[in-house]
């Protein structure tokens, strides 16, 4: 089976089911496994001397074993399905959607503090001062950053390199959401896998956001995109985060807090409107499901030209 039928039958898969809760209660979910081996990498390693080289280490020990874990798992009986399986549980579409969702129907059921405890499952910052529009913008974000990192990316990468390409990178992307944070504890140790993720998601994050305008034939938000996305902290996060403001017509990003500490960022697409809410949220889980879609039609159309 080519890289591209592989990525078209675990697109499918992954819309159709997702992360099944009766599957990973019962088993480890393979981005599980990768955390807890970084997390025990890190336990060992990130002490005394040379954090940054432990580090390095750290991550090799990670892309080998997670490399040849999923070499293997091509060379089993049945190869090509259980890669296929393999990709579809790597992908991250439905379960991202689920998520950003649920802020839209805890802001719309139980109010401000049910928005806050279901936007804290999936962002980084303190929620505990967010009204409604931080909420519901905390939420976008996360919609359009996680398109990029949970989709268009491992699909990037798979078409190049099949599962273990895949794979790698999703371990990659594990590790900086787990030690790639510039505080005394991961400054030096988590220095690797923050570079190595800001490489790996470089295309796919303009990919990601070229998509979003394309999918929407969206002239706005192309314009806010190429004058905004560099505004962001992120070399990569921004693309995304502009296209799909530029779509709904609001300001994200912007001033927030994390562990206390306010930190004063500007706005993408800041003559937006900033009032965003759950009806606003459940328009990028649109837009994000749409765009999506147009991706999976510009990969059919690729594989009836090559096969």
């Amino acid at each position: 089976m080519s890289p591209l039928s592989a990525i078209l039958l675990a697109l499918v898969i992954d819309a159709l089911l997702g992360d099944p809760g009766w599957l990973w209660d019962r088993f480890p979910h393979p981005a599980a496994l990768m955390g807890r081996l970084v997390a025990w990498l890190e336990g060992r390693l990130n002490h005394g001397r040379d954090r940054r080289a432990k580090g390095v280490l750290a991550l090799l020990v990670l892309i080998l074993l997670t490399g040849l874990t999923a070499h293997a798992i091509t060379l089993l009986p049945a190869g090509d399905l259980l890669a296929t399986l393999a990709m579809g549980v790597l992908l991250a579409q439905k379960s991202l959607a689920q998520h950003v969702g649920a802020v839209a129907r805890a802001l719309t059921s139980g109010g401000l503090p049910a928005g806050r405890r279901a936007v804290a499952r999936i962002v980084g910052r303190d929620v505990e001062t967010l009204d409604e529009a931080g909420v519901a913008r905390a939420a976008i974000e996360s919609a359009a950053e996680n398109f990029s990192d949970g989709v268009v990316a491992p699909l990037f990468w798979g078409l190049l390199f099949g599962l273990p390409g895949m794979a790698i990178y999703k371990a990659v992307n594990t590790a900086d959401s787990m030690i790639g944070y510039r505080n005394a504890r991961y400054r030096d140790f988590g220095w690797a896998a923050a570079r190595l993720d800001d490489v790996l998601n470089w295309v796919p994050a303009r990919l990601s956001g070229a998509l979003i305008c394309l999918a929407h034939l969206s002239a706005r938000a192309w314009r806010v995109m190429l004058r905004d996305a560099g505004l962001h902290r992120s070399p990569n996060a921004g693309w995304p985060e502009a296209a799909l403001a530029g779509v709904l017509g609001i300001a994200l990003s912007g001033p927030r807090i994390y562990d206390g500490r306010r930190v004063d960022e500007p706005f993408v697409n800041a003559q937006g409107r900033r009032d965003a809410g759950a009806n606003d949220i459940r328009r990028a889980v649109g837009a994000i499901w749409h765009s999506w879609g147009v991706m999976v039609m510009l990969l059919g159309a690729l594989w009836l030209v090559v096969g």
